[in-house]
């Protein structure tokens, strides 16, 4: 059994920067893929970003270039710094951890954490 818990959301004007932290129970967090996903009203989730437990990573398209996944398997916490943020962005951002990945998709992933809002006004 893996618990997450997120933090770092918050209100942003476009353009700016937040960094969310996922933090981790349990004594065998780096043999899990760690993503991070979010979901706005009406919508599924949406994929943004994941990294293996050797830090392979893999991105959405809406996000490459902006936003970076890691993580600090010492702490058992994954981050993800995001950058030059766009009203688009607002969403619910939720932390996964899947023991295996084929798709980068939440049927992929076991546990979740309670998600954290990320609002950018514009």
């Amino acid at each position: 059994q893996v618990q997450l818990v997120e933090s770092g959301g918050g209100l942003v004007q476009a353009g700016g920067s937040l960094r969310l932290a996922c933090a981790a129970s349990g004594r065998t967090f780096s043999s899990y893929v760690m993503g991070w996903f979010r979901q706005t009203p009406g919508k599924e989730r949406e994929f943004v970003a994941q990294i293996s437990g050797s830090g392979d990573t893999h991105y959405s398209d809406s996000v490459k270039g902006r936003f970076t996944i890691s993580r600090d398997n010492a702490k058992n916490t994954v981050y993800l710094q995001m950058n030059s943020l766009k009203p688009e962005d607002t969403a619910v951002y939720y932390c996964g951890a899947a023991r295996r990945v084929d798709t980068p998709r939440p049927s992929s992933y076991d546990y979740w954490g309670q998600g954290t809002q990320v609002t950018v006004s514009s």
